[in-house]
Formats: structure tokens, C-alpha cells, sequence
């Protein structure tokens, strides 16, 4: 299909402890339309965040395909995927990340600056992204002055400084309270419906889970299941707890 930005076929990943192997991934496959939001659910050590390490190229494969938005990630080399990642895909994971002696516009800007874009537009690029997670009059403060809700925000932000194709979220509420966690999932829901923007986020938790448009269920290294929410006014009502 076209509209595909993500088709991973048949995917397998064994992780060599020195001592024996273990099967992470037993031939998964999943496909993600442009501009969707996916939820990837399942138990601790299910594989949800080793599928999500394999379609973004953060780890390799054993065998299978995984194309993403029409590139084949695994022909490229360690080089050239990793300047494909810095282009086109954002992340936000449960630590934040953020360089403490840094303000927010600093961290957002950093990865531009790193990859050789010139200070003023990367400068700008990072005002607009914190513009876009609601957080423009904290710029200039550092890690520690924010609050952990906020400190996630900047993350978010520098997630978007590039216009990513996707933004990958390997629980991105994990660390934070009830409170904040509703937050960052309504943030991430309003970035995908204003701007058609694509998110795969893990998670354990049935309600944040519940803020995607599809959720997609893994077991033993499995996708067992999956269902469409239609993006319910209330999240916590639509995967009840017995399903995680």
C-alpha cells in the first residue's frame, strides 16, 4: 500500500547472552499507515521494545525485512543508518536524556547542531518545537527548574526539531505521575491529529495505550492481537485492564 510509512515482514531477533540465545522476536510482521498513532502493548520482556529498537534500526535483525518510508534500513550501513535516523525519525523514552547544564532550547536544538545545521535556524527550529508542546516561556530554563512533566515536553520537542517522518516513544510516561502522563499523552495525540504526524509508542499501560488509534498486543515475542479505539474521549475506558 502507499499510504505505508513502516512494513516490517517476518522479523526475527535472537539476543546471544554468551550463555544461550533468546528468541525476542518470532517472526513478527506489522505495517503502520502514514500518520497514524500505534500503541504497542505487552507484559515486561514481551518484546515490544526490542520490535521498536528493530523498525527504527536502533538494532538489527536476524532475518526479515523492515522497510521504512520506502528505505530498506537493514541494506544501509551502521553510517549511513544512523544519518537516516538523525533525518527522519524523532524519540522520546522514559528517561528524558536531557544534558543538565543545558536550558530547553538548548537540549531541543542540539541534535541540528550536531548534525551541521547553522545556529540561527537551528535556534528557530527548536523555539517552534517547544512552541508546538506548549512550552515556549520555559526556554531558557534548565533541567532542573522544570518540573518532570516539562522535562518530557523538551524531550518531545527535540523528538520534532527535525520534522521527523516518525517519532518513536518507548514509554514515554513511565516516569511520571497520573497527572503528567495524561498530559504527554494528549500532547502526543494533538501533534498526530494537527499534523498527521506518525507515532509508535510502548507502553504497559492500558490507559496511555488507550490514546493511540490502533493498539497492537505482543506476547512471548508475538502480535497476538490488535484493535482500533477511534480515538476515545475517554482512553481509560477503552482497553480495559484485563486485556494487557
Amino acid at each position: 500500500m502507499a499510504n505505508l510509512i513502516i512494513e516490517a515482514t517476518d522479523v526475527v531477533k535472537t539476543y546471544d547472552t554468551g550463555y544461550s540465545e533468546v528468541p525476542a522476536l518470532k517472526g513478527v510482521s506489522l505495517s503502520v499507515e502514514r500518520g497514524e498513532m500505534v500503541a504497542i502493548m505487552g507484559p515486561s520482556g514481551c518484546g515490544k521494545t526490542t520490535l521498536l529498537n528493530c523498525l527504527s534500526g536502533l538494532d538489527d535483525i536476524d532475518s526479515g525485512r523492515v522497510t521504512v518510508d520506502g528505505t530498506d534500513i537493514n541494506r544501509l550501513s551502521d553510517n549511513a543508518k544512523t544519518e537516516y535516523r538523525a533525518r527522519n525519525m524523532g524519540f522520546v523514552f522514559q528517561v528524558y536524556d536531557l544534558l543538565p547544564i543545558l536550558s530547553a532550547v538548548e537540549n531541543v536544538e542540539l541534535p541540528m547542531l550536531v548534525s551541521g545545521t547553522p545556529a540561527k535556524r537551528a535556534r528557530e527550529a527548536a523555539m517552534r518545537a517547544l512552541d508546538f508542546v506548549h512550552l515556549a516561556e520555559r526556554a531558557g530554563h534548565r533541567p532542573a527548574e522544570l518540573s518532570g512533566g516539562e522535562r518530557q515536553r523538551v524531550a518531545v520537542a527535540r523528538s520534532l526539531v527535525n520534522d521527523p517522518a516518525i517519532v518513536w516513544a518507548d514509554e514515554p510516561t513511565g516516569a511520571l505521575d497520573s497527572t503528567n502522563a495524561e498530559q504527554i499523552m494528549n500532547l502526543l495525540r494533538e501533534l498526530n491529529e494537527a499534523s498527521s504526524q506518525t507515532f509508535v509508542v510502548v507502553t504497559h499501560d492500558p490507559k496511555m495505550a488507550g490514546y493511540a488509534q490502533r493498539i497492537v498486543y505482543m506476547v512471548d515475542g508475538l502480535i497476538v492481537d490488535e484493535k482500533r479505539t477511534g480515538h476515545a474521549k475517554e482512553p481509560s475506558q477503552t482497553v480495559p485492564a484485563e486485556e494487557a
